[in-house]
């Protein structure tokens, strides 16, 4: 046999051999990606198609999840791939209600239905305290501490540690010379909890007498600490809140302006922003928002930021519009991006990018990501917690815009009377007092819970892990704190 004929054809087969292999390596490598983005052949299309992909979780997990009536085979936390398009999702678990969301999913697409908040089938209510009468409970930002006063005109709150299932309760009260003590022709005297400190141990107090209002700093640990804001300052003080976690930083609207205050220090900043109508201050991002009047003599009305650091305010937007128009106006920092978002009337604007540094409108740094009315005038403006979601409510009515997934829900809550300022229990669900129930809801209007009887404008909170759910109401001897039991032992 020819010897160059031999090594011809052995290399021939070497390189059909190499090249089949090459060419099955990139198929198989193909189909595998494919695959992990999602893509499958539909038999009924001929075609390859990208399924969407879902991210199952729940508190308590532990859930079965079904889509479109068929169980996944495992419970949460899990995922999944569907084909795109509508699919129905339902979780439930031995002893706790159902939970079930219709979700829309594009091709490729991830979405978290991580938020699911399981609710027990049975909710017995247990009595933790009892009180002849209460004039105002205030929960702190985790959980951690309830704050409740029986009488409007007493110093003494009975401050409540819900750190564990078996609570400590400690009465304090503000020391005699820290407020000023009213007289027999002062008028009423009403002390009352206004806001915790990001760190749960200071509380602002504000205490009016006659036609006078005093603000004090209330110390929880450590009472003879508390101090008199008013007394330190000669200030006429509308509304105060904390700058950070020391007990001695705030800010206060005094006369229209905001001025930021130091307790330790004793000092005064100047007008940080003038001719304020009314404010709040975001702790987590270090903004101040405000509501504000324009140029004297118009009818122009301005919202605007504020930041710790900069040397003026800056103007978001100006609008020619009376004052029995609600404006409104929050922030939030939400996957590395800031967000404002501003209410005329029932409009809702929301904008991201970067904050102005001017005094005048700068429509260049915050662009408009979306839009929406309501069905009345919005009376409540809000971000959720982490910041993923857009809250405005219209008395009844509520609408809630969700960052991540560029989706509008719009709700409402069944009430034969007035519906109180909804609030948040957690990052994705609110709560509701309306009419002396208490009923829990996701943060699109679904999945709605009632949970128990309530004295409607007290404190309600969920405790930091999630176990127990605390509200105030009535009882046949006068009131208590109650909980139930949400995560089954």
């Amino acid at each position: 046999m020819n010897t160059n004929n031999l090594k011809r054809k052995r290399l021939a087969k070497r390189i059909f051999i190499n090249a089949f292999m090459s060419v099955a390596v990139l198929v198989i490598v193909t189909v595998i990606t494919l695959l992990m983005l999602g893509f499958r052949f539909d038999a009924n299309k001929g075609s390859l198609e990208q399924n969407a992909f879902l991210q199952f979780d729940s508190t308590p997990s532990g859930a079965t999840v079904s889509i479109d009536g068929v169980v996944s085979g495992s419970n949460t936390p899990s995922k999944n791939s569907v084909p795109a398009g509508r699919h129905k999702i339902v979780m439930w678990r031995d002893g706790y209600q159902t939970w079930q969301k219709t979700v829309n999913l594009g091709p490729g697409t991830l979405t978290w239905l991580n938020y699911t908040l399981l609710v027990p089938k049975s909710l017995p209510i247990e009595s933790v305290a009892n009180y002849k009468s209460i004039y105002s409970t205030l929960a702190s930002p985790s959980g951690r501490y309830m704050l409740v006063q029986p009488e409007s005109n007493s110093p003494t709150f009975n401050l409540i540690d819900l750190s564990s299932d078996t609570i400590k309760s400690t009465n304090i009260s503000i020391p005699s010379n820290v407020y000023t003590q009213p007289t027999t022709t002062s008028g009423v005297n009403t002390l009352k909890p206004i806001a915790w400190d990001g760190g749960e141990r200071y509380v602002i107090v504000s205490h009016t007498y006659g036609a006078k209002t005093e603000w004090i700093v209330l110390d929880t640990q450590d009472i003879t600490a508390s101090k008199n804001v008013t007394q330190l300052f000669d200030l006429g003080i509308s509304k105060i809140v904390f700058s950070d976690n020391s007990g001695n930083n705030l800010y206060a609207l005094d006369s229209g302006d905001i001025r930021k205050l130091d307790l330790n220090a004793g000092t005064i900043s100047k007008p940080l922003v003038s001719n304020v109508t009314s404010f709040d201050f975001y702790n987590g991002t270090k903004v101040i928002t405000y509501v504000g009047n324009g140029k004297s003599g118009t009818t122009q009305r301005v919202l605007g930021i504020f930041r710790e650091g900069d040397d003026s305010p800056a103007v978001i937007r100006t609008v020619n519009t009376s004052s029995s128009v609600p404006l409104n106006i929050a922030t939030a920092f939400y996957f590395n991006e800031n967000y404002v978002a501003v209410s005329q009337g029932n409009q809702v604007d929301i904008m991201s990018g970067s904050y102005p540094n001017t005094t005048s409108d700068n429509t260049n740094s915050l662009k408009v990501v979306a839009s929406f009315k309501t069905k009345q005038d919005i009376n409540n403006l809000s971000f959720s917690p982490a910041g993923q979601y857009v809250l405005a409510q219209s008395g009844a009515n509520f609408a809630s815009y969700d960052l991540e997934y560029q989706k509008l829900s719009e709700s409402t809550i069944k009430s034969v009377g007035m519906v109180s300022p909804l609030m948040w229990l957690d990052g994705n669900h609110i709560w509701s007092d309306a009419d002396g129930t208490l009923t829990i809801r996701d943060f699109d209007g679904a999945n709605v819970y009632t949970i128990n009887p309530v004295l409607v404008g007290q404190g309600v909170t969920l405790t930091n892990n999630g176990r127990f759910l605390y509200s105030v109401n009535k009882n046949p001897k006068g009131f208590q704190l109650q909980r139930v039991r949400m995560i089954l032992p």
